[in-house]
Formats: C-alpha cells, structure tokens, sequence
C-alpha cells in the first residue's frame, strides 16, 4: 500500500482531532508513568489491534530511548518472558483487557485493576487508563485508514 485511504494530517478536521489526542498523549507522556512502561503498553494495544503503523512507531521510539530488544521481542508473548517486571507485568494485562473490551463479558477484571493499582498511584493509574484509551484511539484512526507504516523515523512528529 503506497496511500492511506485519507490523508488525516491534510483533511482540516482530522488535523484539528489529531491536535488534541495528541494534547491528551503530552499529558500521560508529562506524567511520572514510567516512559519503558508507556511504550510497552502501546507497542501491545497496537499488536493487539493491528496497527502496523503504531507498532513501527513505538518499537522504534523504544528502540532510540534505549529499550532492549530483547524486551521489545517479547512483548506480544510477556507473560512467559522473564524481562519484565511485576508493575509492567500488571499494565500490560490492564492493557490486554482495557483493550478488548468487546471480546470480555465483564470488561476489565477487578483482579487486573487491584494488581495494577499495588504498583502505580492514583496519578499514574489515571496516565494508564488514559494511555490505553488514547493508543486505541490511534490505532483504530490508522486501521480505518490504512495509514502506511514501516517508514517512520523516531521523533518525526514532533
């Protein structure tokens, strides 16, 4: 595929949507969640959701800022793999249920909720819930649309 089905940065109304998820994404990226944790999460929500472009982009941020690769090839597989911790452990599994909402009966488990909120306090559980809305957000915009991926450069956005 050489085209998105639309070009949301070109389209006035995409570009102004795009502006404030992107103002929500500044404010979990502001936030004391920690950085390895926030692109765990993304990488797996957009794994999860098929969204090559979100998956290119985050494994390569990962990647510029230092993350293993061992751990970035472990992601899709991390509850067998021995590199993360047990707070990560609690945020990808929030991450895996807050992001198949519609696969779940009862939606996100008080088990995952109470295992996430013994590592993270009220400030960082808030960056997380938000950070998984807002990575869904972003990968279905770029499902719907096709959006291209493999060609991103870490901090081309900005």
């Amino acid at each position: 595929m050489e085209e998105a089905r639309l070009n949301l940065f070109a389209n006035h109304v995409g570009a102004k949507v795009l502006k404030h998820i992107n103002s929500g994404g500044k404010v979990v990226t502001d936030s004391t969640l920690p950085a390895a944790t926030q692109e765990l999460v993304k990488i797996r929500a957009s794994q999860i959701n098929g969204c090559s472009f979100c998956t290119d982009m985050h494994t390569k941020d990962a990647t510029a800022a230092g993350e293993d690769q061992t751990r970035l090839n472990m992601v899709a597989a991390w509850r067998e793999a021995k590199v993360f911790n047990d707070a990560e452990r609690a945020a990808l599994e929030l991450t895996e249920q807050g992001t198949r909402i519609a696969d779940a009966s009862g939606g996100v488990s008080d088990e995952a909720w109470a295992n996430a909120a013994k590592y993270y306090d009220e400030d960082q559980l808030t960056a997380l819930v938000s950070l998984i809305a807002l990575i869904n957000a972003y990968n279905r915009v770029n499902v719907l649309v096709q959006q291209p991926a493999g060609d991103y450069q870490p901090g081309q956005f900005g």
